[in-house]
């Protein structure tokens, strides 16, 4: 019996894990309940095939904590000899009667945020992304960004 349910849940796994051909890389960094203003997620990229592109997502977690209805976060590409491409970003979080968007059945929700497209990638790189979200009419930033839990950051094979 203990053999044919190890078979079982190995079969399960292989079939979860081959649904997601085109994933190259898809990583997540937990940020505790608050994701505050100077803190920056970071991911060392592995060293991809030169010759092909890539489509690029930047990954969020949040629950119904979250209190906006967009974010914006600064998104920079730094190559191996310290060029840093940066880009501020907004994003949309929230549907107009506050339902927070995103994929999950619990308040839990994961948001696969386009990023670029067509990329390629020659030598090491690392991706930064911080959170700059201000309140309206206010200059300084969110200092605890409330909801957000997670930070991912997913490249896929472009077709």
């Amino acid at each position: 019996m203990r053999i044919k349910n190890s078979g079982i849940l190995l079969l399960v796994a292989i079939l979860l894990f081959s649904c997601d051909k085109k994933r190259v890389f898809d990583e997540y960094k937990s940020v505790g309940s608050a994701w505050h203003k100077d803190s920056i997620v970071t991911f060392n990229l592995p060293e991809l095939d030169s010759t092909k592109r890539y489509n690029l997502f930047v990954n969020l977690r949040d629950n119904n904590s979250y209190p906006f209805n967009n974010i914006f976060l600064i998104v920079a590409i730094e190559t191996q000899s310290g060029f840093t491409k940066v880009d501020t970003l907004e994003y949309q979080m929230a549907h107009p009667d506050g339902t927070l968007m995103g994929n999950g059945f619990t308040d839990i929700k994961e948001s696969k945020l386009f990023y670029k497209e067509d990329v390629k990638f020659k030598g090491k790189y690392k991706v930064h992304i911080k959170q700059a979200v201000r309140e309206s009419g206010k200059v300084p930033g969110v200092q605890k960004l409330e909801g957000i839990t997670d930070i991912g950051f997913r490249i896929e094979k472009k077709d």
